[in-house]
């Protein structure tokens, strides 16, 4: 009985130390919340961004849950089509069990600003 107690006691203790680390991880992704600039493509495999001043490619999470439903609505017939996307995101690390091995940084969609077909000028259409 009383290692049962100990047990109980052990999982308690790891729970809030977890729930602590998360907390404050949550803080620091937050703070480094920025605006993108640049293409998106979605499709049943890869869900994508490429940043048009960096040229870097991202893996896409849409916390937001607007951005995949903002690109259905442009009712492509062929899936990857890019679209030009001005959101609010942060990176983190991405899963390698959940991401292809192309990306090792997933974008993180907050909030949309925008996005569009029309391809601006500049970087992203080269």
């Amino acid at each position: 009985m009383n290692s049962l107690k100990h047990t109980f006691l052990l999982l308690f203790v790891l729970s809030i130390a977890f729930t602590a680390c998360n907390h404050t991880g949550n803080e620091t992704q937050k703070s480094k919340t920025r605006i993108i600039k640049g293409l998106y493509s979605y499709g049943p495999e890869i869900k994508s961004f490429t940043d048009c001043e960096e040229g870097r490619e991202y893996w896409v999470a849409d916390s937001s849950k607007t951005l995949e439903l903002g690109y259905s609505k442009f009712n492509f017939e062929k899936p990857y089509e890019p679209v030009y996307i001005e959101a609010e995101c942060h990176v983190i690390k991405s899963d390698s069990l959940v991401v292809s091995a192309d990306f090792d940084s997933t974008l993180v969609v907050t909030k949309l600003i925008k996005i569009t077909r029309e391809i601006p000028d500049g970087p992203c259409n080269q």
